[in-house]
């Protein structure tokens, strides 16, 4: 195992290393870049330093993962992933600036525009089917591994053989490798192998669900914290997604770049549960995300609804606005704690029954015990405590006659 660990360390040490090597032109090519605004640049400036971030972080800790755990296959998936990543930017980049940022188009730009990126989607979804030991759930999820087999082989033949031009911002070059007259085939298994990939990544949710009601233990802290993750990369990735719907120009490499930050965050969780730092904090943590969101959210809306509900209240009365802020300002102030307690007790109840059973016991054994003086009567009601709330697996009760 001596052996195959350092291998792996080495193997990973040095995706890490191509990763970084890659990272530095792309820096300058973004950088340097066109010099003006280019429509569906989505890798120039902040997009493309976003992704950036997200290559380094796919490949940083699958290196971590093949030196650490080298039996574990999803180091080598992590450091696949994030020199795809990095390899995609750095041929779009180059292929940006050779076009728009000199006069004379830069060699290997066609071949660069047309790199295929697209079955990167295919092997995140690998990802899903493997956590957390790097291995399937059992054999029947082979089909779903040879789906997303199928939708990656798809992706690549259909981005590297589609002829025609390239779509934005590369709609001047062509495909040097496209086959002519097979455009609509393309096209029609392009569409497929994007079918294939939802139906994948959907089957790699339901294995992580499926893992998770029979997890015990550390595996069960692994997956929570995984799930917990990838919920929230799911949100913020649908949020950024549909603000092409109400907002489909402006901020595109803004918008990209925190599309790339958000998934970084993914490989990151996974690299802390398969290395187990801190891996039972994680309660607490997905505790307190669920009560400061929902707080956070609560007081904006009744912050944003008080000022509106004010400014029409005060209409016409000089200076309110300001006095319409400044209440709106108090009252959610005050608010702060007592919707923080209620949004905690629902969490708890909803969430984290477990311990809001055993909250509620102890509050009302307090009790108890504040009015009962004879300890007698309270011993078998102490025992029915420690049971329910410690659940232990065997309880012993003694109490000393009080001295004469």
């Amino acid at each position: 195992m001596t052996g195959v660990g350092s291998r792996s360390g080495r193997a990973g040490g040095l995706a890490l290393a191509l990763c970084a090597v890659m990272a530095v032109p792309s820096v300058v090519f973004i950088v340097l870049g066109p010099g003006r605004p280019v429509s569906g640049d989505v890798f120039g400036g902040a997009g493309g330093a976003g992704f950036l971030l997200m290559s380094l972080a796919f490949t940083s800790v699958g290196a971590i993962v093949m030196s650490r755990v080298p039996e574990n296959r999803i180091g080598w998936l992590f450091c696949v992933t994030g020199l795809i990543v990095g390899a995609v930017v750095l041929a779009w980049v180059y292929a940006d600036y050779g076009l728009y940022a000199t006069s004379e188009r830069l060699p290997g730009t066609e071949a660069a525009a047309s790199f295929p990126g697209e079955p990167l989607a295919a092997v995140l979804g690998f990802a899903l089917l493997l956590f957390p030991d790097g291995r399937l759930p059992s054999s029947r999820w082979r089909l779903a591994a040879y789906l997303l087999g199928l939708a990656a082989l798809l992706l690549l033949v259909t981005d590297v053989l589609r002829p025609g031009r390239l779509d934005d911002p590369f709609a001047t070059l062509s495909n040097p490798l496209g086959v002519p007259g097979t455009r609509g085939a393309m096209n029609a298994l392009n569409d497929v192998a994007w079918a294939l990939v939802v139906v994948g990544l959907a089957l790699g949710a339901a294995s992580l669900r499926g893992r998770l009601r029979r997890a015990r233990g550390v595996e069960r802290q692994q997956l929570k914290l995984v799930l917990a993750v990838g919920a929230v990369v799911a949100v913020v990735a649908a949020l950024v997604m549909s603000s092409w719907l109400i907002w489909p120009h402006g901020g595109l490499q803004l918008r990209m770049g925190l599309m790339a930050i958000n998934f970084a965050a993914f490989p990151v969780a996974a690299g802390v549960a398969i290395l187990r730092y801190r891996l039972y904090d994680i309660d607490l943590v997905i505790n307190r995300t669920l009560v400061y969101g929902a707080l956070t959210a609560t007081l904006a809306g009744a912050y944003l609804g008080s000022v509106l509900l004010l400014q029409l209240a005060l209409n016409g009365i000089t200076g309110g606005s300001g006095l319409a802020v400044a209440a709106s300002t108090l009252a959610v102030a005050a608010l702060f704690r007592p919707a923080r307690a209620s949004i905690q007790e629902l969490v708890d109840r909803r969430f984290y029954r477990r311990k809001y059973d055993a909250q509620r016991t102890l509050e009302v054994f307090s009790t108890h015990l504040r009015n009962e003086v004879d300890l007698r009567a309270l011993h078998a009601e102490l025992g029915a405590v420690v049971r329910e709330t410690l659940q232990p697996a065997h309880v012993s009760l003694w109490l000393r006659e009080p001295s004469r």
